[in-house]
């Protein structure tokens, strides 16, 4: 998803060198979305794994 926004991204950059204003702010609409959308995602599974209980550990030897 990262990857795609990135994408996005360069597109708009290229769209907005080339004078394409509307397609330009398209696609940095589409990548802002993916970003921030990406971003809820990993906090969502960082905490997850940080509050999804204990985890079994290897028995000492």
């Amino acid at each position: 998803m990262l990857y795609w926004s990135l994408v996005f991204f360069v597109v708009a950059i290229v769209a907005a060198i080339l004078g394409f204003g509307g397609i330009a702010a398209g696609a940095a609409g589409i990548a802002k979305v993916l970003f921030f959308f990406f971003a809820v995602i990993f906090l969502a599974s960082l905490l997850w794994g940080r509050f999804s209980g204990p985890r079994s550990r290897p028995p000492a030897i």
